[in-house]
Order: C-alpha cells, then structure tokens, then sequence
C-alpha cells in the first residue's frame, strides 16, 4: 500500500502553532545601536540608566494598608510578566513620570492600544511555541517547532512594524520605538533570520515521500507519481449516487507530541533528505537566541500600561472619571476634584452601587487634612483614596477623579490602627508609639505620611497629648499629611492644618453621606443630629411640653 504525505506529519504550521515568557537566557543584544538620547531603551523608563535590578521586589510596607495590594493583583492577573515589581517601584523624577504618562494617554486614546494587543497576543503563541519545543522528546520535531517559533516573531514584528508606520506619535516612548522598529526589521540580522525560515519551512513542506505499510511493517522511500485511485473510484461510482449521504469521516485527535512509529517514519524521511534537515539543525543551533533584547523588553513593558488600562475600562464604563494629574515637585498646594476610593470602586462597581467622591485642596502653608466625623462615614476610604492617588500618579498612571494636582514624593508612609500582636510582647499603644517613632526618623520633607485611628486603646485625654505630639514633629518636618481621627483638637493646633468632615443626610442623622468636606469642627454637630431626629433638642422638647 503507497501513501502519499506531504506537509510532513507531526509537524505543525504556523497558524496551528499554539504562547510563553522568554526568559533572559534566550534573548540577545539589540542590532541597532543609537548613539543618541532619542534611542528607545525601553517604553517604561525615559532613559537608558533605568534597569529592572533598581525595581523593588517586595511590595511597599504602606501597601496594604491603603488597599493597594487589592488594585494591583487585580491589575496583573495571573502576572505571567512578572510586573509587580513595576508596580511597586514609584519614580522619583518629574520628566520619568511624564514619560509614562505620554506613553498611557496615547494609548489609551489611539486605536494603536488593538496593534499592542494583537502583537502581544501574536508573541504570546510565539513563546507556548518555543515552550513546547522544549517539552517535545524527538529531536526533529523539537527543530521544526522551534523553526515555526522564529516564524511566529518574524511576521508578528514585520506586521507591527507596519502597522505603527501609519501613526505620528506624540509621545517619545512610542515615537522612538517607531524609529526602532523600522530600523530593527531593516536590519541585516533580521532580513536574513526572515529569509532563511522562509526558505527552510518552504523546503520542508516540499518534501513528499512514500510509505509502504504492510503487516507491522512501514517503509519509508522517494516519492514516485503514481494513479490516484480515489479518483477512478469516485468516477465509476457517480452514476450510483442519489443525492447527498452522510459523511463518516471521522477526525483524528491532534497532538503535539508523536509516538515512536511516526517518530521512526521522521527519522527515514531525514535519511532520504540529508541536506535539508542538516540545515535545519545548523539554523537552529545557529539562532537559539534570536529574540532581540529591546523587543521582548518592550513585550513585557507595555503590559504595564495595558494591564492597567483593562482594569479601568469597566469603571469608565460605568461613568467615572479618570485624569492624568498634574505633578508637582517644589509646590505641596496638592487638590483633587471627584477623587475615590479605586479598590472600593471595582467593588462598587460590580454590586451596581454607586461611587461616592470626594474633594479636596492645600494651599499656601497648608499641609495636614484633619478628617473626623462619625464612625462608618468614609473617613477611612478618604485617607486611603489620598495615598492610593499618589502612588499611582508617581507610577506614571491616571487616577480617579475629573482633576488633580499631586506631589512626588520620596517615601509614603501609612500608620494604621494594628490588632495586638502576642509576638512582640508589645501592648497597642506601645505598638502605635513604636510604629509611629519609626515613620517620623524616617521620613523627610518630600514625604507623605497616612495616619488612620491609631491611640484608640488609651483614655481620650493621653490620645489628644499624644496625637498633638505627633502632630507637632509632623508639621516640624513639613510633610504632607492626611489624619483620620477621633481627636478633634487636632484640626485646629496650627494654620498647616485643615479641617475636613464626614457628613450625614440632614434629615437621618444614621444615614451616611460619605462625603467628606472641608468644614470647621463643630463638637456637638453630630449628636446635635441624632437629637433633632428624635425630637429630643431643648427647643422641640420645650415645644412638646408645651403642646
């Protein structure tokens, strides 16, 4: 029995090839060597000094406590990039946040944001590629899977190249890609890592050969032309044929991996072309490292931007504003206009409750919101919403709100209430103490320090004597500060601080408003509230007495 194969079995195409994370090792140095400041380095960082070993690799301590955590595994996902580091790490410079922020905007507003998507999804089944190569037993399978992968890169950067050839970018991280790119795919190493898989995959999938099964036996030879039998049996049986039947052909179940037989079958089709399987071995050999080094930088980079952008989609869809604020780095005349709470908004978001925000504004010597008000009015969401927009804004990125103005920082600290730890021998308010001394030796001017209850297990008279100590070094060191508290007293120890309020519904008192307003203290507002409610003033009780 003859049987005629041709592409070889086993091997697959381009189209069915399945994605992965190179890693260091399978990279090499970039071909275009820009002696230049407008070379591209990276899409993440403006210039080439910046590298991932200055990244932090465990998240800041303030993290959890302002619900940054929450935003940034939702953000990542399954982090097959390995961006927490990115996340983690806030820049420290004016014109390294604007970079980021020129990248994000053009994004986002650019129907380029599909051409990402599309390559990173094309380099993702590029690298499952080059991972079941690794994984496949047979050397000759693992060549041709790899060949398929150099396939993949090659006409992913070739149709993505192209495709941003059409932009006039005005960012300088797209716009130096751009120059990169075209100069990259023009380059000689390229062309002829293009050129040589062509040809290799052409000359694989013209070879044709023979197989003659008989018994537990199979032979492999050259192909000979031989009479289509098929055909002659369809002829001679059309006269019989009365309308459409049902087809009993029934698909084989496709697998990457082969058995021995179809691997002994490979083996004697390499015997009979020596020539080309031999060049395909050298090719491989040859390119084992043939991902430019800036292009899989770039491919794990942009989702940085990406990943954040998928995360937002469906708050702005849902009707909330984002903006991309304005840094300051000499002035501390900070402000916010509708700013939220993002973490508490995806959950929000995804109940179909709406979002409450907030404002707020320093100005001139103004450094510390004081934020006090009844318990379960937002107080807390305030302090973490404040935090949670500097990190982001210093990450580069947009953050909730229609507008905002906000400081780089060098350092955020947060002081939050901690349940008592049996370990450190410690009782709560001499962890609170501790805690709070550690942040004020560390922190400088440029800081922001987030404080939230804490002295909550003393009497009220050691809470104010402490709180106004702390207060006291804070404005000392000219920080900017947000002090959630139950210590009224300390809105008004000084002209740096401001007062801010969470209010209820003026007509029940029990029902939260979550919104927090600049407004002087007044002692007795809030149970002034309640009373009115039951009728239970000077005034209305006089008024019933009388009735």
């Amino acid at each position: 029995m003859d049987l005629k194969v041709s592409p070889i079995s086993g091997i697959p195409d381009v189209e069915q090839a399945a994605c992965y994370i190179c890693p260091p090792h399978t990279t090499s140095g970039s071909v275009c060597d820009i002696e230049s400041s407008l070379a591209f380095h990276s899409i993440i960082f403006s210039g080439q000094v910046d590298a991932n070993s200055h990244l932090a690799q465990v998240p800041p301590s303030y993290l959890r406590d302002l619900n940054l955590d929450q935003i940034i595994d939702a953000v990542i996902g399954k982090d097959e990039y390995n961006l927490r580091p990115l996340f983690y790490s806030p820049l420290d410079t004016l014109d390294k946040v604007l970079y980021r922020q020129e990248v994000m905007r053009e994004i986002e507003g650019s129907p380029v944001r599909a051409d990402i998507e599309f390559f990173s999804s094309s380099m993702r089944v590029m690298r499952e590629q080059l991972i079941q190569a690794e994984k496949l037993y047979y050397k000759l399978q693992k060549e041709r899977y790899f060949l398929t992968a150099v396939e993949m890169y090659c006409e992913s950067l070739v149709c993505f190249e192209g495709s941003l050839s059409v932009y006039l970018f005005t960012s300088r991280g797209l716009t130096r890609l751009q120059v990169y790119l075209k100069s990259y795919v023009a380059s000689e190493q390229f062309v002829t890592l293009k050129a040589e898989a062509e040809r290799l995959a052409s000359k694989l999938s013209s070879i044709e050969y023979n197989l003659l099964i008989k018994d537990n036996q199979v032979a492999v030879r050259h192909y000979s032309a031989e009479v289509d039998f098929s055909v002659l049996i369809d002829k001679t049986f059309a006269r019989f044929r009365q309308g459409e039947v049902k087809d009993y052909k029934s698909k084989f179940i496709e697998s990457p991996n082969m058995d021995h037989v179809e691997a002994g079958i490979l083996e004697r089709v390499a015997l009979l072309f020596p020539d080309v399987f031999l060049e395909l071995e050298n090719y491989c050999i040859k390119n084992q490292r043939f991902q430019d080094e800036l292009v899989v930088s770039f491919d794990r980079e942009v989702q940085f931007y990406m990943s954040y952008l998928a995360y937002l989609s469906p708050l702005k869809i849902a009707g909330l504003n984002f903006c991309y604020p304005k840094i300051l780095t000499s002035s501390k005349e900070v402000s916010a206009v509708g700013f939220f709470d993002l973490a508490l908004a995806k959950k929000l978001v995804r109940s179909d409750v709406a979002v409450v925000g907030n404002d707020f504004y320093l100005k001139g010597n103004e450094r510390v919101l004081v934020v006090s008000g009844p318990n379960q009015g937002g107080k807390t969401t305030f302090a973490r919403a404040f935090g949670q927009a500097h990190h982001l804004a210093a990450l580069g990125c947009s953050v909730p709100g229609a507008q905002a103005e906000l400081y780089l920082s060098d350092k955020i600290f947060a002081l939050f209430e901690r349940e008592e730890d049996v370990k450190n021998l410690r009782g709560k308010l001499q962890d609170d103490l501790v805690r709070a001394r550690r942040i004020l030796d560390a922190a400088t001017s440029e800081s922001i320090i987030i404080i939230n209850e804490i002295f909550s297990s003393t009497t009220a008279s050691d809470a104010e004597y402490l709180g106004r100590k702390i207060m006291e070094r804070i404005l000392d060191l000219d920080v900017l500060c947000v002090c959630v508290t139950f210590i009224h007293e300390l809105s008004f120890i000084s002209d740096s601080t401001v007062s801010m309020l969470s209010t209820v519904d003026e007509n029940d008192p029990s029902k939260r408003t979550f919104k927090i307003v600049r407004r002087p203290v007044e002692r007795f507002m809030y149970a002034l509230a309640i009373a009115k409610k039951h009728r239970l003033t000077y005034d209305l009780l006089k008024e019933r007495i009388q009735s």
